[in-house]
């Protein structure tokens, strides 16, 4: 019996254990408060479709990206590009369109200008990450259409704690790729001053898959040129990666609020999967610093409930590394400030009004050769929004308004200017105490981004050819949200149908052509619509001194297509599964099965991809309080058939597969 057989074998033990010690289990479902919401609303009174998760939910979840840690959310996939990138995609929606936030504020790297570029927002440090879609959005910019994940990670205190000296250590190893992960957070308090540090260590090999990385004839179906003669089999060569990062924060904290101030490193370095071809293997070098200020007064004056203000410094590049040469080079230096002002309530009215500010300093050049491949872009854009809630009889209601200013000044170009408004509705309509209906309209503009605008350039991780237009208009999208809820002692449903028509949609794709033996992707512009839906199912099967068990249904759907006909590229397939979960006071345990149909509407100058099965088990236990510590085991089996799955939201999809079949375990010490 090999190493990787006897992990599985002890993890199956492990997961089917706890039923044999079951015990009587009440379950007491809590009313969560969404942080990233206008005015901390709760998730039962929201409008909107609230993605939230936190504590033993989210640990249990949590991968080595953002986008794997909600691949499995309702509305949500990941865009994968090899092992080392994952960015989320929102009802189809990815890059700019989705705001990746880290504690209410932009995380201002570039993983939204490329699908090759990782976020530097770690999930492994998170405390809990919340994702909102529709009208919410419009509080952190006018392009997120898709929607916001906010990533909580209490590096900037806002609360004494309740001891000196606290904190936690995680340790996970993971089989697919032999990775190990190490966390370690400390924070603590005294009179009035707050702290925290916090860092983590990740290391891994090349990825396993399920077949062969390289789908031949997809990837020669959009490069007839390409001739693959290195193949690997059940795994993903030079997929290697290792990131390092630490964090340290400092609050004062009082009676009126709060003020405090943060620092954070981190450096990534990860390998992008070769083409087959024989030719260079590319790695890319990673290093961002960042500094953040935070603060809040309460009741600061007359009428005002609170004032909030957030200031951010971000200074990031990276380098693609073809064959240790250094080339492809993008630098972003950023500052991005925020003041909210809640104002008490006047009648019926409560709510906030804001202001915002970003400037960057974005390039991207060609070490090697001194080529140009996105000229040095100075971005300035402001924005003032406002909130305002109110109820009227069993009606919960939410209206919004933006308006940005964005300019670029590129070097050798004339200045671009834009100005996006942007306008949102909602209500939640409470028919009793387990009925309700919720809709939401949305009005989103979103400002072409500097890549769409002015790339010009060879870019060594996509292997491909970027050509910008700089004639790129602003983005209109109307969205039509239309939800249902349901809630009893034998049911727990929800429905929510969306229909989006975007005019002036930019998207990049390949358009056949070829420059210096690279595919041309080009930025254009056409009208789309986007439809779909997401659903489940929560039926409560058995509950009795065996603990209760839990069957989740699921599915969700999007359609993206141009108003011409065409198929929008890299739309996520439709999926539907199960869920069972069985909790038993310190244990908790699922197994999921999920399938995800063909998908053939691959747009022009892509290859479709094939259906898949996706089963996984996973469990932990927690034991509380040793000697002052708690202390929760988890283990999980991911893609227990081992199947090779293409996934149709990533540029790499006829070269890297996603993870094949695996274990995870790890625990985690809170003291």
């Amino acid at each position: 019996m090999n190493k990787k057989t006897k992990i599985y074998c002890t993890l199956l033990a492990v997961v089917i254990a706890p039923t044999a010690y079951a015990a009587e289990q009440d379950v007491v479902e809590l009313d969560e408060v969404i942080v990233t919401a206008p005015m901390q609303d709760k998730v039962s009174e929201s409008a909107i479709p609230v993605t939230v998760l936190s504590d033993e939910e989210l640990r249990l979840k949590v991968g080595h990206s953002i986008g794997e840690t909600l691949k499995n959310e309702l509305g949500i996939t990941s865009q994968s590009f090899g092992a080392g990138v994952g960015t989320p995609v929102i009802r189809g929606q990815s890059g700019p369109r989705v705001r990746v936030l880290n504690n209410g504020i932009g995380s201002n790297d570039v993983s939204a200008i490329s699908p090759d570029h990782a976020t530097s927002v770690e999930p492994l440090l998170a405390e809990r990450i919340e994702v909102l879609r529709g009208p919410a959005s419009l509080l952190y910019g006018s392009g997120a259409i898709g929607g916001v994940v906010n990533v909580i990670d209490n590096r900037i205190p806002s609360n004494l704690p309740g001891r000196s000296l606290g904190g936690a250590l995680e340790q996970r190893f993971d089989s697919v790729s032999d990775e190990t992960s190490t966390v370690l957070k400390v924070e603590g308090g005294k009179s009035n001053l707050a702290y925290h540090l916090d860092g983590f260590y990740r290391d891994r090999n090349n990825l396993d898959i399920g077949g062969s990385a390289i789908d031949v004839n997809a990837a020669q179906a959009t490069d007839r040129a390409l001739n693959v003669i290195q193949n690997t089999y059940g795994y993903i060569n030079s997929s290697s990666a290792h990131a390092i990062s630490g964090s340290a924060g400092v609050s004062l904290i009082g009676d009126p609020g709060f003020a405090g101030i943060s620092i954070n490193r981190l450096e990534n370095n990860y390998g992008i999967a070769p083409d087959g071809s024989g030719g260079e293997l590319t790695r890319i070098d990673l290093k961002q610093s960042k500094y953040d200020f935070k603060s809040e007064l309460k009741n600061p004056f007359n009428y005002a409930e609170s004032l909030r203000l957030k200031l951010g410094y971000n200074d990031y590049q990276h380098t693609e590394i073809p064959d240790g040469v250094e080339a492809s080079f993008f630098t972003n230096k950023s500052y991005e400030s925020r003041l909210e002002f809640t104002h008490n309530p006047f009648g019926i009215f409560h709510g906030l009004i804001g202001f915002q500010a970003i400037a960057s300093d974005f390039s991207a050049i060609d070490k090697s050769t001194n080529e140009v491949i996105v000229p040095q872009t100075q971005t300035n854009s402001y924005g003032i929004f406002a909130v305002e809630s109110f109820n009227i009889g069993a009606f919960n209601s939410q209206l919004g308004i933006r308006v940005e200013n964005t300019t670029l000044d590129p070097e050798g170009f004339s200045s671009l200017s834009y100005t996006p408004v942007s306008a949102s509705a909602s209500s939640l309509w409470k028919l009793n105490d387990s009925n309700s209906l919720n809709l939401a309209l949305t009005r989103s503009q979103r400002a072409p981004q500097v890549q769409e605008l002015l790339a010009n350039g060879y870019h060594d991780a996509t292997r491909s050819y970027e050509i910008g237009d700089v004639n790129l208009r602003e983005e209109t999208s109307y969205n039509l949200d239309l939800g249902y809820k349901f809630k009893s002692d034998w049911l727990r449903a929800q429905l929510d149908l969306f229909h989006n028509w975007s005019g002036d949609y930019i998207y990049q794709q390949r358009n056949g052509q070829f420059i210096d033996n690279a595919v041309v992707v080009q930025s254009s512009q056409a009208d789309a619509t986007f439809m779909g839906y997401e659903s489940k199912l929560i039926f409560p099967l058995l509950q009795n001194r065996l603990g209760l068990v839990e069957l989740t249904l699921f599915s969700d759907f999007t359609r993206g297509q141009f108003v011409s006909g065409a198929d929008v590229p890299r739309m996520p397939p439709l999926r539907f599964g199960f869920q069972l979960d069985h909790i038993q006071e310190e244990w908790n345990t699922n197994l999921r099965l999920t399938r995800g149909e063909d998908q053939t509407h691959a747009g022009d100058n892509d290859t479709p991809t094939t259906g898949y099965m996706l089963l996984s088990l996973a469990t932990q236990y927690q034991i509380l309080d040793v000697h002052g510590a708690d202390v929760m085991v988890f283990a999980k089996a991911n893609n227990l058939l081992n199947e090779n799955i293409r996934n149709s939201t990533s540029y790499l999809r006829n070269f890297a597969p996603e993870a094949g079949r695996g274990a995870e375990i790890g625990f985690r010490v809170n003291y």
